[in-house]
């Protein structure tokens, strides 16, 4: 079985694996097992709410509960901005004109924003590469939906994701190499790595306030700026899928796009509803395809818990779940728990019922 669960201790060991396979570029994940841990610190923290609701960092693992270990992981960072701001470039057109010469030109343009201060991110979506078939990335990304929808008191209307940019083998990006480079005199990697450890002051003391005029830049650079990773593709997918879309904004390393969506207009949130569990203690067959499995969400804060199950297994009011499903939801007969759609696209196979409020 595949379970979503809370980040915890034990997952360090595993969590650093990926994060080294991840390569850099991955800027909320770098490769720093004092960090890693810290950020499970903070996690537990969020989740136990020992911390304040804006100051939530809720990091959620995919555990298989065959191999007893973490194999990938993905978050929610309640508000960004608070404490340091946050940047980034809006992508933009300068227009100058003159009549008398009969010129009218049109320049695309950066410009450096905080637009997206005190608004939620998710963030931190990494799986293993032993495990990205199946739909799990899918269950991986869309889980955080189902608990921004029940805690909505937690965060922001609007929901944001920064993709990853462009870079090569050797983590090289395009357009840090023409720009950033240019002001911070690191290597990518380096400026990337320092972000993802907190140490962001030396963004506002040595990025340049004024636009850039993209012209200005090479070709290389140009071309890449809103464009993802190629390993990022398939979270893009995923999200445009739920609904988000690009709002202008880019990474100011590696130029990656910034998507966004409001909470309630997210797909996972408009098809979900709520059943009451019912046990089901005849045999049922687990091994479906994603397209014919819904996500089960248990609708706890602290103890947050989301699985897969055949879509056959739900009826108008109720979802039958095997016992071993129940237990590990850490769910019991008539307790209410929450559905929503698995697969990629088409219409929920969720049938009868209210939507969930």
């Amino acid at each position: 079985m595949l379970l979503i669960r809370p980040l915890q201790e034990q997952d360090l060991d595993d969590l650093m694996v990926m994060a080294e396979a991840a390569g850099k570029g991955l800027t909320t994940l770098p490769a720093n097992r004092d960090l890693l841990s810290q950020k499970i610190t903070q996690a537990q923290d969020s989740f136990n709410q020992r911390c304040k609701p804006e100051a939530g960092l809720f990091l959620f693992a995919l555990e298989d509960t065959d191999l007893k270990r973490c194999v990938g992981i993905s978050g929610i960072q309640a508000r960004v901005g608070l404490d340091e701001v946050f940047y980034n470039y809006r992508v933009s057109t300068t227009v100058n004109a003159s009549r008398e010469l009969g010129v009218h030109v049109r320049t695309p343009t950066l410009h450096l924003t905080n637009d997206m201060t005190d608004t939620t991110e998710i963030c931190s979506l990494l799986l293993s590469d032993s495990h990205r078939k199946g739909g799990n990335g899918l269950l991986l990304s869309r889980c955080r939906f189902m608990f921004l929808d029940d805690f909505r008191r937690h965060f922001s209307e609007k929901v944001f994701a920064e993709m990853r940019g462009v870079s090569d083998s050797q983590g090289h990006s395009p357009l840090w190499d023409a720009l950033g480079s240019r002001f911070f005199d690191m290597e990518f990697g380096q400026a990337d790595y320092l972000t993802g450890i907190g140490q962001k002051a030396f963004i506002a003391e040595l990025m340049p306030k004024y636009p850039i005029y993209l012209p200005l830049l090479p070709p290389s650079a140009r071309e890449v700026i809103g464009q993802v990773h190629e390993n990022t593709a398939p979270a893009l997918r995923m999200l445009q899928a739920e609904g988000f879309n690009f709002n202008g904004l880019v990474d100011i390393f590696d130029g990656g796009p910034v998507v966004e969506a409001f909470i309630h207009n997210i797909r996972t949130v408009r098809e979900s509803v709520n059943r009451h569990v019912l046990l089901r203690h005849k045999p049922v067959d687990m091994d479906v395809p994603a397209s014919e499995r819904v996500m089960v969400s248990n609708r706890s804060f602290r103890d947050f818990r989301v699985t897969t199950v055949p879509a056959s297994c739900i009826s108008p009011d109720t979802i039958s779940l095997p016992p071993e499903v129940a237990e590990a939801l850490e769910v019991d007969s008539g307790e209410l728990v929450r559905l929503a759609p698995l697969k990629d696209a088409g219409p929920a196979p969720i049938h009868g019922g209210a939507t969930a409020p």
